[in-house]
């Protein structure tokens, strides 16, 4: 149907629409056949440019000839010149001097382009274009190649609780993200081929303790992980908070050295809160979340007081393998900026 279609259409409609699909299609194609190194796909190509250069060849011939009169024509008209030309050549003699020869009229034809070197010169502009599609994606930066990690979310604006202008003043939520945020951090995760989300810190204080007790914490989401890291600064060391542990709901509880710091495993359920945004004054209720995996540090050796929660968790409930926060604990916390404890 859609060949007598074509074959309706005016000759010098229906031939530069043929070049036209020909050549888009035959550029389009090679450029995916060198890209997926496809030699069906070249063959296809070559097939698509060499049928578009034959239509090229067809309308040069044809503009040539509506340029050029048919030979009958040219015939009937050199005879009429040659008749009429004839008493004025009889009556040149008379008027030329003697000894004068008239020179001969220059009767040589312009030399018409060749129709194969403009069809060879098309398909030529073809694969040039096709070149240019395929080298351009290599050399001509992407935009949207590569999605760009998240970046910690600034907090120069944000005013510092009291608890963080002591003297020694505690590491900040900004600090722990920029130490959190590592290029390397999916890979310690064991998904190297993610990139974070989100990321982002905030300078807290530590529940109930009235302000007076510093509680910087940072977070960094990735599709598959969630890792947080929280500093409390209080007086409670690792062994006392180990024996607390044992009056909580905290899960498979392993007391281990890092660094050269006390330490201890331990897993409890996060908490989940649904917050309404639809006009009423509550929201949902606070349920339990998926099963996290935290690894509580001591900030020094000699375990003067204070902590370091480093805790991972999946909305799958998935967790890794203890050896990952191990690597995460050791990668990271020698980044961040030690503050000691009154």
């Amino acid at each position: 149907m859609l060949g007598f279609l074509l074959r309706l259409l005016p000759f010098w409609v229906r031939e530069p629409l043929l070049i036209a699909v020909g050549s888009v299609l035959g550029v389009r194609i090679m450029y995916l056949a060198v890209r997926d190194h496809d030699r069906v796909a070249a063959g296809l190509g070559v097939v698509f440019l060499l049928l578009t250069a034959t239509r090229v060849y067809a309308v040069v011939r044809a503009l040539r000839a509506r340029r050029k009169p048919s030979p009958a024509a040219s015939a009937d008209g050199e005879a009429a010149d040659a008749a009429a030309e004839v008493p004025a050549q009889a009556q040149v003699p008379a008027q030329v001097p003697a000894g004068a020869e008239a020179r001969p009229r220059a009767n040589t034809p312009e030399k018409e382009p060749n129709a194969w070197g403009q069809a060879i010169a098309a398909v030529a502009v073809f694969g040039a274009l096709a070149a240019a599609l395929w080298v351009g994606p290599r050399v001509m930066p992407s935009e949207d190649s590569t999605p760009q990690p998240a970046s910690c979310s600034a907090g120069e604006d944000e005013e510092l609780p009291k608890a963080y202008k002591e003297t020694p003043r505690p590491v900040t939520g900004e600090e722990l993200c920029e130490a959190l945020n590592r290029p390397d951090l999916a890979k310690l995760l064991g998904t190297p081929e993610e990139t974070a989300t989100t990321a982002s810190g905030s300078s807290n204080t530590a529940p109930l303790t009235d302000g007076k007790v510093a509680q910087p914490e940072a977070k960094v989401e990735f599709g598959t992980y969630t890792v947080n890291v929280a500093a409390t600064y209080n007086e409670l060391s690792t062994d006392q908070y180990v024996k607390l542990m044992k009056y909580g709901d905290e899960q498979d509880v392993k007391t281990l050295t890092v660094l050269g710091r006390p330490a201890v495993f331990s897993s409890d359920h996060t908490m989940k809160i649904e917050i309404n945004l639809g006009g009423s004054a509550s929201g949902g209720p606070v349920e339990q979340g998926p099963l996290a995996r935290t690894l509580t540090v001591a900030l020094d050796r000699r375990d003067r007081g204070g902590y370091y929660d480093i805790t991972v968790w999946s909305t799958s409930g998935v967790l890794p393998d203890d050896s990952v926060l191990l690597s995460i604990a050791e990668k990271l916390l020698p980044t961040i900026p030690e503050r000691a404890v009154r």
